[in-house]
């Protein structure tokens, strides 16, 4: 069996959509800043900054809801149905007339993204059971979020030389609507059943709640930090490095942007070569590294050409540092619970990404680029450290010796080693609910916070 992930027919689609998806939003990200400046004239960096601020606030509080509900329904159903939804959206743009329709707008875009994206990637290891194809298959996700970086531009300046920035918009609407054809004729695998059962509040916290009793994950999240005030240095303030530090012409903005996504491309690439000799912690470690050099680097009096070479390994130190955390979270839930972990991942990291552009903003305001970059720099640094002393060994953490004690629960489930109680009624092995009770048990297995491991072992 070949480990090239796009051999699936089932993910080479899911891929495409991806990428159709992906190369449609840049488009409106384009036609969203035109649409910005003719409303609003030199206050469009502002509306826009609010409306940035808005998509990760739909980010934030929406994905958990949907990790906790999701399986509730059918995936492919909610898919194709979130595609729909954003296609309509996105139509209605051109026909805003006052400032709050587009930050409604926006904000009703990203609630049906935030809804899409992490139920999309809980699909995806479903789909590949081999891990090395999952780990080629992140590194060629991270290739198409580049992609859509440089190749969008490039089609929206094209576009615009015979239609107006209404017609990008309309584009993107057609690439959802591709998008959810094409998941339409994807084969997805049947989820395994959700055994845990509670109210509203418990199924929409589960998966932020599990995230933070997992070892792992909150080194994960401690890194997210750091990965977030590096990505928002450069995203916020790319175009005050380049104008105000190094005097240099507007056309050169472009340059350092392609640089950084030549650098995330480039890691991306490789990262199925690395993974072979390094384990997922220390190849994002070894990325966070990367990223804390470069932020110190910032600070320096640099050439042209080593701000170039910096902005470079900012990309790849970014690639390098966020591809594996699939793999991550994936190894850290069970597969029925799968879904929520993604959905806490996605709302956690994004909650670190909105700090971090408000703190990158601000803080080259009041304090100049140069100690803003030593300062996020340490943080980076320190975000390292935590995870050096606190990320477990996987030898050490995977494999668990614990004890259950009584517990009497409800969920759904069917006889089994774990599952061994006579039943009054005419109820067989398949999967049925009822309140039942486990005795009290030890023993080892690969260890994961869900319905029946409510704790982190403490040794």
């Amino acid at each position: 069996m070949t480990n090239n992930p796009l051999s699936n027919p089932s993910f080479s689609k899911l891929f495409a959509a991806q990428i159709i998806a992906l190369v449609g939003t840049g488009l409106s990200t384009v036609a969203l800043s035109l649409l910005a400046y003719d409303m609003a004239g030199g206050r469009a960096g502002t509306v826009l900054g609010i409306a940035l601020a808005f998509k990760m606030v739909a980010y934030v509080f929406f994905a958990p809801i949907i990790g906790g509900i999701v399986h509730r329904i059918s995936r492919k159903v909610f898919l194709i149905s979130m595609d729909v939804l954003r296609a309509i959206i996105v139509l209605l743009m051109p026909f805003v007339s006052e400032i709050w329709h587009i930050y409604v707008l926006i904000f009703l875009l990203n609630l049906f993204s935030a809804g899409f994206k992490p139920v999309f990637q809980a699909v995806i290891p479903d789909i590949l059971n081999n891990d090395e194809q999952y780990g080629k298959a992140l590194a060629y996700s991270r290739v198409a979020y580049d992609l859509e970086n440089i190749l969008s531009p490039t089609l929206a300046g094209i576009g615009l030389l015979f239609f107006t920035y209404s017609g990008l918009f309309v584009f993107n609407s057609v690439a959802f609507v591709i998008s959810a054809l094409i998941i339409i004729i994807t084969l997805l695998p049947k989820p395994k059943p959700v055994e845990r059962s509670g109210n509203f509040i418990d199924e929409i916290t589960y998966g932020v709640i599990s995230y933070f009793k997992t070892p792992r994950l909150r080194s994960l999240l401690v890194l997210y930090i750091g990965i977030a005030v590096g990505s928002s240095m450069v995203i916020v303030n790319t175009v005050i490095y380049v104008k105000d530090y190094l005097m240099l012409p507007d056309t050169t903005l472009a340059l350092f942007f392609a640089c950084s996504g030549l650098g995330s491309m480039l890691m991306a690439f490789t990262y199925p070569v690395i993974a072979k000799k390094f384990d997922d912690k220390t190849v994002i470690q070894i990325g966070i590294l990367t990223l804390a050099i470069s932020l110190f680097l910032m600070s320096y009096e640099p050439t042209f050409s080593s701000a170039l070479i910096n902005w470079f390994l900012i990309g790849a130190g970014l690639s390098l540092s966020q591809i594996p955390a699939g793999k991550i979270v994936n190894m850290s839930a069970n597969p029925n619970d799968r879904t929520a972990y993604f959905s806490a991942q996605f709302s956690l990291s994004h909650l670190c990404w909105l700090i971090g552009y408000l703190a990158a903003g601000q803080l080259v305001y009041i304090f100049g680029f140069s100690y803003t970059a030593v300062f996020f720099a340490c943080i980076v640094s320190i975000c390292l450290i935590y995870s050096v002393l606190f990320w477990p060994n996987e030898e050490e953490e995977n494999i668990l010796t614990h004890t259950h004690t009584n517990l009497t629960h409800q969920h759904t489930h069917k006889h089994d080693d774990h599952h061994q109680h006579q039943h009054t009624g005419s109820l067989d092995d398949n999967n049925h609910s009822h309140e039942h009770n486990h005795d009290k048990i030890t023993h080892k297995h690969p260890f994961h916070i869900d319905i029946h491991h409510q704790n982190w072992p403490s040794n």
